[in-house]
């Protein structure tokens, strides 16, 4: 076995033991993958850089969009920071027996003495006697 493998240039494995030499054998993907997409075109910090000696000035609107929503969300943090610094006062203050009482279901007075509820599809006893004449 070790003579045949020397013959033909083969690795000697007699126990089987995976090796990895058939995925080493295989040629290499990532030439034809670069050569499958097409190249990048200039970006704008590339012409920036290639024509800084002419002292152009250039807008990003990606990039000023990107600050204003940058910007946008550090106001929603300041403005979740305000809210949770209220919400563990009142927390705080109800632990202690010093917060809001709690609101009333109903109005004060209302619901003492109920009128009963009077269906319209019910009828009189009088009713179902003349109906049936």
């Amino acid at each position: 076995m070790k003579v045949q493998c020397q013959v033909f240039s083969t690795t000697y494995n007699p126990e089987g033991i995976r090796m990895g030499n058939k995925i080493l054998r295989q040629r290499l993907r990532g030439p034809s993958l670069a050569k499958y997409y097409p190249p990048k075109g200039p970006t704008i910090n590339t012409l920036e850089k290639e024509f800084r000696s002419l002292e152009l000035e250039t807008l990003d609107e990606e990039e000023d969009d990107r600050q204003e929503h940058l910007a946008g969300q550090v106001a929603c943090v300041v403005a979740l920071c305000i809210a949770w610094e209220i919400l563990t006062k009142i927390y705080s203050r109800r632990q202690r027996g010093k917060g809001a009482p709690k609101k009333k279901r109903t109005a004060p007075g209302m619901n003492l003495f109920r009128a009963p509820r009077m269906s319209p599809t019910l009828t009189l006893p009088e009713e179902k006697k003349e109906k049936s004449k």
